[in-house]
């Protein structure tokens, strides 16, 4: 078994690549913390239009962008 399956963070020295092939080490990686800054600024403007909308408004923005993260922080390249 692959001791390094079982690190919690990526060691200093490894390579995008390699953390990239590392089902969780791929959250540590350049790209998707780009994404993840983009899913941020999304619930944040999506929040602020919460604010003021109707309750049915509000649920259907919410889940959509929920739909609009799941899409933007995917694995599939």
């Amino acid at each position: 078994m692959n001791v390094a399956m079982f690190i919690s963070r990526p060691p200093l020295n490894a390579s995008e690549e390699d953390k990239e092939q590392h089902p969780h080490w791929r959250r540590y990686t350049r790209k998707y913390r780009r994404k993840k800054k983009i899913v941020r600024n999304i619930w944040v403007v999506s929040g602020l239009l919460m604010i003021g909308a109707p309750l049915g408004v509000t649920a259907v923005l919410g889940l959509g962008t929920t739909f609009l993260a799941f899409i933007i922080l995917d694995e599939t390249p």
